[in-house]
């Protein structure tokens, strides 16, 4: 690891996942999970937390999508968790809005080092490209556990449920992009002295 660049990988009997990251990026994204949808949302979390992500995984799709989802989501926070190791100094903190024409979504992040997350996408149908709906909120959620994140993750409103989900991600990686930019200090941002 050098910087905020790591290398991670993920094998289970369920899947397989292999990552490179860089919190410090430009948005690129090379990313195969299996799952269209899957991989759009996480090239939209890439693009606008403004990190480079090359993942591939080969997950047990032909039972369900959820292994992917989920191992995928916990092998990102990870890797993010592992890059900003002491949290020194960070912003810690971000919070943003996303619009994405009709939906408008709202993120707050609190890079505390303790894992919580509230995730209410609202979301009616069954399936967006490949990715049952209830898997889009439980990225959300996997991924702060493993991020050890606080995330609050909202739609306000919306009538398309492809906007909405792709809102959500936009949004918390706008609030997570906030959260762990580097303000120039050498301390950790918290009274504790350590997150």
């Amino acid at each position: 690891m050098t910087g905020r660049k790591t290398e991670w990988s993920r094998k289970t009997g369920e899947t397989d996942i292999t990552l490179v990251l860089d919190l410090d990026g430009r948005g690129q994204a090379a990313i195969s999970t299996g799952i269209g949808f899957l991989d759009h949302l996480l090239g939209a979390l890439a693009k606008h937390a403004r990190l480079d992500l090359e993942l591939t995984c080969r997950g047990d799709t032909h039972v369900d999508d959820h292994h992917t989802a989920e191992d995928c989501a916990l092998a990102l926070g990870a890797a993010i968790d592992r890059v900003l190791g002491e949290r020194k100094g960070i912003a810690r903190f971000g919070w943003a809005y996303a619009p994405m024409d009709e939906a408008l979504a709202r993120a707050a992040v609190d890079l505390s080092g303790r894992a919580f997350s509230c995730i209410d996408i609202g979301l009616t149908r069954e399936t967006i490209g490949g990715l049952h709906t209830e898997n889009v909120g439980h990225v959300l959620a996997s991924m702060a556990s493993a991020l050890r994140a606080a995330v609050h993750v909202d739609v306000l409103r919306g009538e398309n449920n492809h906007h909405r989900a792709e809102a959500a991600f936009k949004a918390f990686a706008l609030a997570l992009r906030q959260a762990a930019a580097l303000d120039g200090q050498d301390s950790v941002p918290s009274t504790k002295g350590v997150l």
